[in-house]
C-alpha cells in the first residue's frame, strides 16, 4: 500500500492595520485540522500593532514592505516566499472554520481539472458591529453561494487555494491593481483551469462598520472594473446581466420619483412599478434573508441594498467617463502583471 503525505499548504495572510483581526485569523490557523501547515504574514506597513500580533504568534514567519504598497504586492511577496506545494491567500480579518484549508486542499486533489478554489464567508461576522457590518457580510455570503460552482469573470481572494505549481503558470496578481486585481487573475486562471467557489470552505470576515466605508469601496471597485470589461469587449455581457438590471431598475425608479409632484398623482405608479421591479429582480436574495434573519431585518436590508444598488450606478457612470476622457484608464488592465 502506497501512503500518500499531505501536502505542505502556505497559507499567505497579506495585512494592513488590522492588529484586531489579524490575531483571530492567526488563531483560526491555528486550529486548522491540515498539517503541515506554513503561515506567512506580509504585514504591508502598517502603522498599529499588526508586527507585534503576528510576532506573537510561534511558527508564524513574517514578511514586511518598504512601505504600504497595497495588497497585491504583498500577497505576491508572500507566494514568492512560499515553500507549500499549495498556496491558500487569506486575508487578515477572515478567520477560517478548522476544516478549511484540509477541504480545499481534498478538492483540489481530488478533482485534477480545478486550478482554484475559492472559500465563502460566514452569514456571521468574524466580530459583531454595525448594520452596516452585517449587511455587507450577508450580501457577500449570498453572492458566493449563489455562484457556487465554476466561477468566471471575478475571484474571491480573500479566501483562496491554488497549487503552487497553477501560481506559476497565472500569476503573480497585478501591483498596480489594489480594487480589481481578482478580475485580473481569475481571466489567467479561467483560460485553463476551472475555478472553484464552495461554501465548503469558509471563514467568519470582519467587513466594514460604517456605511461611508463600505459605499466608497462598492464605488471604486465598480468604476475600476469598468475598463476591464471594455477592454475584453465583454460589453454585451455586462449590459444584460442580472447585476445590470438590477441597478438600472433602482436608478429608473430613483429618477422617476418626482414625477407624482412633476405631473400629479396618477404618476406615483411607475416609481411603484419600477421600484417593485427592482425587488423582484432579487427575490431569491431576500428570500434567503427573510429565512435566516427574519423579515423586520429583510426590510432594513432591502433598504440599504437600493442604496447600494444606486452606489453602484454612480461606479458605472463615473467609470465610463473615466474610460472615455483618461487613456492611462483605458489601459489599466493592458499592461502584464509583473511580479513587485
Amino acid at each position: 500500500m502506497v501512503i500518500v503525505s499531505a501536502p505542505l499548504v502556505s497559507v499567505i495572510v497579506p495585512n494592513y492595520n488590522y492588529a484586531r483581526t489579524l490575531r483571530l485569523c492567526l488563531e483560526g490557523l491555528g486550529r486548522q485540522t491540515h498539517r503541515p501547515l506554513e503561515v506567512i504574514v506580509v504585514d504591508d506597513g502598517s502603522t498599529d500593532d499588526s508586527v507585534a500580533v503576528a510576532h506573537s504568534f510561534p511558527g508564524v514567519r513574517l514578511l514586511r514592505t518598504p512601505v504600504n504598497s497595497g495588497p497585491s504586492v504583498a500577497r505576491n511577496l508572500g507566494a514568492e516566499a512560499a515553500a507549500g506545494e499549495v498556496l491558500m491567500f487569506v486575508d487578515s480579518d477572515v478567520a477560517l472554520a478548522p476544516d478549511a484549508v484540509a477541504t480545499a486542499v481534498a478538492i483540489l486533489r481530488d478533482e485534477p481539472g480545478v486550478g482554484a478554489v475559492c472559500g465563502n464567508y460566514d452569514t456571521v461576522p468574524l466580530i459583531d458591529g454595525t448594520f452596516t457590518k452585517d449587511y455587507r457580510n450577508l450580501y457577500r455570503h449570498w453572492y458566493f453561494r449563489a455562484a457556487e460552482g465554476s466561477i468566471t469573470g471575478f475571484l474571491s481572494t480573500a479566501i483562496l487555494a491554488v497549487p503552487a505549481r497553477i501560481w506559476a503558470e497565472v500569476g503573480p496578481f497585478n501591483p498596480r491593481l489594489t480594487q480589481s486585481e481578482g478580475a485580473d487573475v481569475s481571466e489567467r486562471l479561467t483560460d485553463r483551469y476551472e475555478v472553484r467557489m464552495t461554501s465548503r470552505v469558509i471563514g467568519r470576515h470582519d467587513d466594514d462598520a460604517t456605511l461611508r466605508i463600505a459605499l466608497g469601496k462598492v464605488f471604486t471597485r465598480t468604476r475600476v472594473h469598468i475598463p476591464f470589461f471594455l477592454h475584453r469587449r465583454r460589453v454585451v455581457g455586462v449590459v444584460t446581466s442580472a447585476e445590470s438590471g438590477t441597478g438600472l431598475a433602482s436608478w429608473l425608479a430613483a429618477a422617476t420619483a418626482p414625477l407624482p409632484l412633476l405631473a400629479g398623482p396618477a404618476w406615483t405608479a411607475v416609481p411603484v412599478l419600477l421600484l417593485m421591479l427592482w425587488l423582484f429582480s432579487d427575490a431569491r436574495m431576500y428570500r434567503y434573508v427573510r429565512q435566516v434573519r427574519g423579515p423586520r431585518y429583510t426590510v432594513a436590508f432591502a433598504g440599504l441594498h437600493l442604496v447600494v444598488s444606486l452606489t453602484i450606478g454612480v461606479g458605472v457612470a463615473v467609470g465610463l467617463l473615466q474610460w472615455l476622457l483618461s487613456r492611462r484608464f483605458r489601459r489599466l488592465y493592458e499592461e502584464p502583471a509583473v511580479a513587485a
